[in-house]
């Protein structure tokens, strides 16, 4: 799988540096935590920490990323999949964020340098602690 993540971000051109950094803030937030591709439509986007998910529409649990990865049009897309105490932790950290544009578990930015990155960082160590404390309510949003 190495091999694949390396021929992702080379194939993101001109962005795999910028994808790499995020890539790198993302680990050293959460040290051993999985990587992997998960296909997105036609691509595919970096996975973090596959959790347990059950859409509403599914019969059945499936597994996605806690924290993923992608590029596209004109910016980066970085998802953080956690709802603590009813509310997504990107959506209710956005202003604390930096110059980003914020779904509820969706985080889009141009550029690492218009984020703050302490701020993401304790996102994902915040994250990743939800989820591992059994308090990541997602799959059940």
């Amino acid at each position: 799988m190495p091999d694949a993540i390396e021929a992702w971000f080379d194939a993101a051109g001109p962005r795999a540096g910028e994808l790499r950094r995020i890539d790198e803030l993302v680990r050293a937030a959460a040290p051993g935590i999985d990587r992997q591709l998960v296909p997105m439509g036609s691509s595919a986007m970096l996975g973090y920490g596959l959790m347990p998910y059950r859409p509403r529409s599914a019969k059945e649990t499936t597994t996605w990323p806690l924290i993923s990865l992608a590029a596209q049009k004109r910016h980066l897309s970085l998802y953080v999949c956690a709802v603590v105490d009813g509310e997504y932790i990107a959506e209710q950290r956005a202003e604390r964020l930096g110059k980003v544009s914020c779904g509820k578990s969706c985080i889009r930015f141009t550029s690492l340098d218009k984020l703050d990155a302490g701020e993401l960082s304790a996102l994902v160590r915040d994250a990743v602690a939800a989820t591992a404390a059994g308090d990541n309510s997602y799959a059940s949003a």
